[in-house]
């Protein structure tokens, strides 16, 4: 059996069509897990591949989700769990692969079999190069970033929803606050267009050169890791690189990015990169498809003014 999880619903479809993929050149059963309440999307777990899906009501914790899938790895011993990478996903995958003494790779890109072994493939050194894995124990436990691969819908596919009852442990976790997020702010990974900043800016206000012009483009803002990490200008929700959100969008727009190498692994998917900076020299010059080299506080006020 393969287990497929991820609480982001659309992360959960992709690896759906991936594990159906994988599942049927094993010969074996595919299982979506799902914690939370969703009964309206267990049935779109079949459509997109599932043939059971195991269905718990439970808060989404990362200390309940591990122990919910290691009492479920527990009873049905898969060969195979995939773990959406998202930032939930990113936490439980190495903890559950802890407590079974296996190994996790992460953030994979590609999937074959090799004379009946499952063999992974995945970006290792910000992204200069690509690493490929192959696993000693099982289960064997994989995490897949969003948007990596296609959704495949089947309606005339069934399956069985399995309600189950677990009594996870008691989440070490305190909820003190909930806050509201924007859709853009969850979903940059979602964008078609995303225009980022980065060090080259001089303060936290001038940063509004970056909305506007998104905003003029219909994109998401973006930034890199310095001005959401370091001068905490804007959320992380908006910080792209290897650390960051890696997405793929049709236009990317790096406003006063240098272009180091983590900044470059969260944007290698893109279809057509922009770049604008002041230093020729700049590593973001190699990496995109147009540069222009100058002002940014002259240049991307008039690119705004022509668009609008």
């Amino acid at each position: 059996m393969i287990f497929t999880f991820s609480e982001d619903y659309e992360t959960a479809l992709e690896i759906l069509a991936k594990g159906r993929e994988i599942a049927d050149s094993l010969r074996l059963e595919l299982a979506a897990i799902s914690i939370g309440k969703h009964d309206d999307i267990e049935d779109t777990y079949i459509f997109c591949g599932a043939d059971k899906v195991y269905s718990i009501d439970s808060e989404l914790h990362a200390d309940i989700v591990v122990d919910c899938l290691c009492s479920l790895i527990n009873q049905y011993k898969p060969e195979l769990l995939l773990i959406g990478g998202t930032r939930l996903g990113k936490e439980v995958a190495p903890r559950i692969a802890q407590k079974f003494g296996v190994g996790c790779a992460t953030d994979c890109v590609d999937f074959s079999l090799e004379k009946g072994e499952f063999i992974v493939k995945r970006f290792v050194l910000g992204g200069r190069f690509i690493a490929t894995q192959r696993f000693l124990r099982k289960p064997q436990i994989v995490t897949v970033p969003p948007r990596r691969f296609g959704k495949k819908l089947d309606t005339a596919r069934t399956g069985k929803i399995i309600k189950t009852t677990l009594k996870p442990a008691q989440s070490r976790v305190q909820v003190l606050e909930k806050k509201d997020k924007t859709s853009q702010m969850l979903r940059i990974e979602e964008a078609d267009i995303i225009v980022s900043g980065g060090r080259g800016f001089k303060k936290k206000e001038d940063l509004k050169l970056v909305e506007s012009l998104a905003k003029v483009l219909g994109g998401a803002v973006g930034c890199s890791r310095s001005v959401a990490a370091d001068l905490k200008w804007l959320p992380e929700e908006h910080w792209v690189g290897l650390s960051g959100h890696k997405v793929k969008p049709k236009l990317y727009i790096a406003i006063g990015i240098s272009g180091q190498v983590q900044h470059i692994a969260g944007i290698r998917d893109s279809k057509t990169i922009i770049a604008i900076n002041n230093d020729p020299n700049a590593p973001i010059f190699k990496s995109c498809d147009y540069g222009i080299v100058g002002d940014l506080y002259e240049i991307v006020p008039k690119l705004t003014e022509i668009l609008q």
